[in-house]
Order: C-alpha cells, then sequence, then structure tokens
C-alpha cells in the first residue's frame, strides 16, 4: 500500500530519501500535473543545489497574462472567477524571469501554444517528439519519480485511483515496468474535482508509492474557457464536417475549429436540410456539392488523443453513436471547461462506461492489436490544425522558420501517418487562408517556407475558409491549383506568378472565375442566415462568460483588429465620444470599470468601447 501524507514538503522529502538526489521527473501533459509536489519537488532542489532535479513534461498550464489596460480589466475577474485557486507552476515563473536554478532542468516536448516564444531556455531545452515517442525518451533519460493527479474511489473499503485525465504517457511507462524495462516510483496527488474514469486506467492503490491526499492540497482544476467561434472557423468546420463518412470513425484537434466541426455534424445530422443549405450557400462553384451531407443513421465512433467539450456534445446528439466493444469514444487526455469536467464527474456508470481513457499507443497507432484496430478504424477522418501550407502541400503547424518552436507536432503526424495506413481514411488538415500581421494581412498558404511539419510527400486534404483542397496522389500542378482554389483571392496573383515562374504550372493557367471570389465578405455573407437562426452560436457547447462578457467579446476582438491598422482608431474615438450607449452598453462599460471615467485615458478607452459595441452588433 502507498505511504500517506497530507503536506506537500513531507512527500518531497520522502521521494529524496527513496530515490536519491538525482531525480528525473515525469509530469502528464497538460492538466494531470501534481503541482503541490512538482513545486514541493522544486523548492527543494532550488535551496540545495547538491540535488539534481530534471523535468519532463508537455503543455505546461498558465493563467492568462494580461497586458494592456482592457485587457486586464476584462481577463483579471474571469482569471479570478476560473483560476483563482489553481497553485502556479513554480519552474514556469522562473523560466519566464530567467532564474531556473542552475540544478534543475525543464525539458518539454509539446508548448503551449505560443507561450514559450524567445524564452532561450525553454526553447534549447524542447524535446521535438511524436507524441507516440515521448515515453521512450522518459525512459531512456532514466526516470525515477512519476508525479500526477489522481482521483480517488473507495468501494468496500478499498481504495482504487484512477489516472483519469492522462493515461497517454503513464500507462505506457507502467507497462515498461510491469515488464521490467523501467524502475520508477509513481506518486500521486488526489484532486476532488477530477473524474474518476473508469478502464485500463484504475489502478489499484500497490501501483502507487506514495499519495498526497489533503483537503489543503485540494484545488480546482486548470479550467481553460470556451472561445467564441466566428465566420471564419465556423466556415472551416462546416467544410471539414461535409467530409466525414457516416459509419466511420473521427478524431478532432482541440480549438474552435474543432467545436466548429462538431457543431457542423450535429446541424447535419439534427436539421438537414439548413446543413445542406449551408453548405450551398459557401461553395462558391453550385457544382461543388459538398460530398457528405446526410444524417447519421449508423453513427461515428470516435478515437482521439484529446478529448474535449464537443465530444460529449456529439455524444448527446446521437452523432457519435457507434460502439466498438461498448465503447462510443477512446481517448488518451482531456482538458476542458468546469462544464466538461462536471458532466464527466456527473455521468452515470452506464454512460461513463462508453468513454474509455487509453495509452496513447491505442488512439495514435496501429501496432498493437492492429486487426482489431482496422476493423473499428473504418472511413477514418482525423482532423487537426496547421499554421500554413506550402502551394506544394506541405504543413507548417508547430514551429517557424527561424527555429523557434510555438507549439510541438504531437500526434499530429501520428494521424497523418494513420491516414495514409487505413484503407477509406483521410487526413485533414485545418487552416485560416489568412492572419494579421500588423497592419497588413497575409496568406497563410505560402509558395514555400523553411519549416516542415508535415511534408508534401504525406499531403491529403486541406481545408479553409473557402474550402476543400483534395491533393493526395495528385501531381505538383493538380496540388498548387487545388490550393489556390482554397486561397484568399487577395493573394491568388503573386502566388500563380512565383509557381509558374517556378516552371510548376502551365503559363496559361488561370484560376477559375468561382474562386477568385475567395473574400472574407463572401464568407459572412452565406453564414448570416444560419448564424441569425441560431445555428451556428458563438459557443455552441456553453461558455463560462457572463452574458455581458460574451457581449463584450466581438466589440473587444474589433478594437484588437483596429489596433493593427491605427488609422481606424480616430474613427472610432470619434463615433465614442458623439454617441450614446444604451442600457446594454452602460452594463458593459460598467464591467470594465469604464461607467464613470476619472482619467483621459479611461475617456478614451470608454469611447472607443462604446464604438466597438456598436459596430460588432452591425457586423
Amino acid at each position: 500500500m502507498p505511504k500517506k501524507f497530507t503536506d506537500p514538503d513531507d512527500i518531497a522529502e520522502d521521494i529524496i530519501r527513496d530515490v536519491g538526489t538525482n531525480l528525473v521527473v515525469g509530469l502528464p501533459l497538460g492538466l494531470g500535473k501534481a503541482n503541490h509536489i512538482v513545486n514541493a519537488l522544486y523548492a527543494r532542489a532550488a535551496a540545495d543545489r547538491a540535488i539534481s532535479l530534471t523535468l519532463f513534461s508537455a503543455l505546461t498550464l498558465e493563467k492568462p497574462k494580461p497586458k494592456s489596460l482592457l485587457e486586464r480589466r476584462f481577463v483579471m475577474p474571469v482569471i479570478e472567477r476560473l483560476f483563482g485557486g489553481y497553485p502556479d507552476l513554480s519552474y514556469a515563473d522562473a523560466l519566464h524571469a530567467g532564474a531556473l536554478p542552475p540544478n534543475i532542468k525543464v525539458i518539454e516536448f509539446f508548448f503551449l501554444a505560443g507561450r514559450w516564444l524567445h524564452v532561450p531556455f525553454a526553447q534549447q531545452h524542447y524535446i521535438s517528439a511524436n507524441y507516440t515517442h515521448a515515453s521512450s525518451y522518459l525512459l531512456e533519460r532514466g526516470l525515477n519519480v512519476v508525479t500526477q493527479l489522481v482521483a480517488k474511489r473507495v468501494l468496500d473499503g478499498v481504495t482504487r485511483y484512477s489516472l483519469s485525465c492522462n493515461t497517454d504517457t503513464t500507462l505506457e511507462i507502467l507497462r515498461a515496468r510491469a515488464e521490467g524495462r523501467a524502475s520508477f516510483k509513481l506518486i500521486g496527488q488526489v484532486n476532488s474535482e477530477l473524474p474518476f474514469m473508469p478502464g485500463a486506467g484504475d489502478l489499484a492503490a500497490d501501483e502507487f508509492s506514495a499519495v498526497l491526499d489533503s483537503p489543503e492540497t485540494d484545488f480546482p482544476l486548470f479550467a481553460p474557457p470556451a472561445e467564441p467561434i466566428g465566420d471564419t472557423k465556423y466556415a472551416i468546420g462546416l467544410h471539414a464536417a461535409s467530409l466525414v463518412r457516416d459509419g466511420g470513425t473521427l478524431q478532432i484537434g482541440i480549438g474552435q475549429v474543432g467545436d466548429a466541426l462538431a457543431q457542423g455534424l450535429i446541424v447535419r445530422h439534427r436539421d438537414n436540410a439548413r446543413f445542406c443549405e449551408v453548405m450551398k450557400r459557401l461553395a462558391p462553384d453550385p457544382t461543388d456539392a459538398a460530398k457528405e451531407t446526410g444524417s447519421f443513421e449508423k453513427g461515428l465512433y470516435g478515437v482521439s488523443e484529446m478529448l474535449f467539450e464537443a465530444f460529449l456534445g456529439l455524444m448527446e446528439a446521437g452523432v457519435l453513436s457507434r460502439e466498438v466493444d461498448g465503447v462510443a469514444l477512446h481517448g488518451a487526455f482531456f482538458l476542458g471547461p468546469k462544464s466538461f469536467y462536471r458532466a464527466l464527474r456527473e455521468m452515470t456508470p452506464e454512460a461513463i462506461a462508453r468513454i474509455q481513457m487509453m495509452p496513447v499507443s491505442f488512439t495514435n497507432e496501429l501496432y498493437g492489436e492492429e486487426a482489431a484496430k482496422r476493423r473499428a478504424r473504418v472511413d477514418a477522418r482525423f482532423v487537426n490544425n496547421a499554421m500554413m501550407a506550402t502551394l506544394m502541400g506541405a504543413a507548417v503547424s508547430d514551429g517557424l522558420e527561424d527555429g523557434q518552436v510555438v507549439s510541438g507536432v504531437g500526434g499530429q503526424y501520428n494521424f497523418v501517418a494513420q491516414a495514409f495506413a487505413l484503407a477509406g481514411a483521410r487526413s485533414i488538415l485545418a487552416l485560416e487562408a489568412t492572419r494579421p500581421a500588423g497592419a497588413r494581412t497575409q496568406s497563410n498558404i505560402r509558395w514555400s517556407y523553411g519549416h516542415e511539419t508535415i511534408p508534401r510527400h504525406l499531403r491529403d486534404v486541406f481545408v479553409t475558409e473557402y474550402g476543400v483542397a483534395d491533393v493526395r496522389g495528385k501531381s505538383d500542378a493538380e496540388v498548387i491549383a487545388a490550393m489556390l482554389g482554397v486561397t484568399d483571392s487577395r493573394f491568388q496573383a503573386e502566388l500563380v506568378r512565383q509557381a509558374k515562374d517556378a516552371g510548376k504550372l502551365p503559363k496559361s493557367f488561370e484560376i477559375p472565375a468561382a474562386q477568385r471570389a475567395n473574400f472574407p465578405e463572401r464568407i459572412a455573407a452565406a453564414l448570416k442566415p444560419a448564424r441569425e437562426a441560431g445555428l451556428l452560436p458563438s459557443f455552441p457547447f456553453g461558455s463560462d462568460f457572463t452574458d455581458v462578457e460574451q457581449r463584450l467579446i466581438p466589440a473587444l476582438q474589433l478594437l484588437q483588429q483596429a489596433q493593427r491598422a491605427p488609422l481606424r482608431l480616430p474613427g472610432l474615438l470619434w463615433q465614442g465620444f458623439f454617441g450614446q450607449p444604451d442600457a446594454a452598453d452602460d452594463e458593459c462599460l460598467a464591467r470594465l470599470g469604464l461607467d464613470a471615467p476619472t482619467t483621459l485615458s479611461e475617456r478614451a478607452y470608454r469611447a472607443l468601447v462604446s464604438a466597438a459595441l456598436v459596430r460588432s452588433r452591425a457586423r
């Protein structure tokens, strides 16, 4: 049986006594970090340079850090409400400050997107790895401690612990330990908000060497709120939804595109006629009909490294209903808002049994039980995000051409490989056609780029707000033509010139007329009826933002866009100073502390927000 502790410092001392002063500690990706234990080990090593501490981790979660006055006034109450009791990780604070002690190393294979750009230590100690390879790298570095947040259950006097949100790599290294290929101490920290998930991660107490269990170290789970879905993301999600085959298999990456795809699938199932209508409006060419538009009579089976709230929405809607051995959804880790964790905790035993948490090798690879996986994963659609793509079909998803890492490869390559290995499967990489770059707009579809995550010999399907580019098995000229068809029309001519100059397109090539209307205004007009009818809400699966905050978000986004083009700000100021806010706007201004401005700066912000509220309603 494990040793029981109520004080983090005591359990840290016990670990050092048991393992020694050379600590190689594995931390789960994302949610499952035992923060109090990690912080106690960090403090102990920081105070004693004789202790060598290596933390091997991924996706270190941190509270948002607002910068401007408006950001602080909007975000700080949200942070207090959603993250108030969440204990910060000491090593992350030290990394940002450049103050990590010389006897402590932090190594990650996946970053919170953009958080560690231009932080030298983090960038230098990043390991580029497929998700499925992370556990082997841990073992090669001499892993001797694993700390993990766990859920606890006592039945008939018998205590069991669930790995809950992170079966991903922990089950992999536990298997290695059982086979005699590893020796480490598994240390748990009990959290009362963590759902007890059945399946392979439901462990006997004697798997653990020690457990921290105390009301003083219980804390609210990290719960990032859902972000609002705009027209661009909805268009991408709807195009992707038109590629999913009834009776097939679904994997989705996290984010607004994933939520938009899920809502698109739900509309397709519950209101099929309206779905078909939206897809016709989105198609620039009336003859370019969506491939899959029927409702889900057979249903889908989900197998995704990451589970998030949209999957529960798909199950509730009857879309995710095809079961494999009684399971509708297999996953390896999860993360989401408070409502997601609550829904999992409150599920009946019968309902929760349809969701099984597995090692990442199960979800991300075919190796091991390959025949059974092939039978289950029919007509699979693996939908993930990219930052950029080249005209010849390479994807840029994790880093920049100067070597800076934005996030990580994660499981993206794993799912692309599966798409080529499984009969009827497709890899769908989703990206916005453009991005803001200061006062300018840049194309995310480039002629070339100095970094690639997925090389062009694995090109398959790309989706932007302007449509679908099916490029598997196509010649370079065919791929370029298809990619131009989903490129924003403001950039098509220059890209055509570059391709022709390189000899990759015939000099006579012209983009079809229907594809030369790829502008944001067309997408907004195509989606407007469905958005006004409530089919495509900004928060399809609920929101932790209040009604007032939800009204403020589009106005603040509009202001953010205006700041990139400063010539727009005087018009907003003029409109705001001479307009009269209504009662609803007064609530929004009060939420930002601008209802009674006392300084020139506050009066200017009040005018800007007032004008932005008016303009955001007119969109």
